[in-house]
């Protein structure tokens, strides 16, 4: 067969990513904000917490960790963005 009969397609299979990738900001300080109510509740030993308050504090830490991350690659992101946007404003008006 010659190579233009063979209709070539780039099917890889859709993967998902994880569950926090579009959270944006607001839903990063939401999880923060979760995290920290959370961190509470296994304080205060309130009803439905862990037997062993190191799994409880473990898993909000994992919550809190998640979501400074975010908030930290969002923010970044969009200083970087507007660094970019006033340099090629500066190189414009030098042109």
């Amino acid at each position: 067969m010659a190579d233009k009969d063979v209709e070539q397609t780039d099917e890889r299979g859709y993967i998902p990513g994880p569950w926090w990738a579009g959270l944006g900001t607001w839903g990063a300080v939401a999880l923060i904000v979760f995290g920290g109510l959370a961190a509470a509740w296994v304080f205060f030993r309130l009803p439905g917490t862990p037997d062993e308050s190191a799994s409880g504090y473990y898993g909000v830490s994992k919550v809190i960790a998640i979501g400074l991350v975010t908030v930290g690659c969002t923010l970044l992101g969009r200083r970087r963005t507007r660094a970019a946007a006033i340099r090629e404003t500066n190189e414009r008006e030098r042109a």
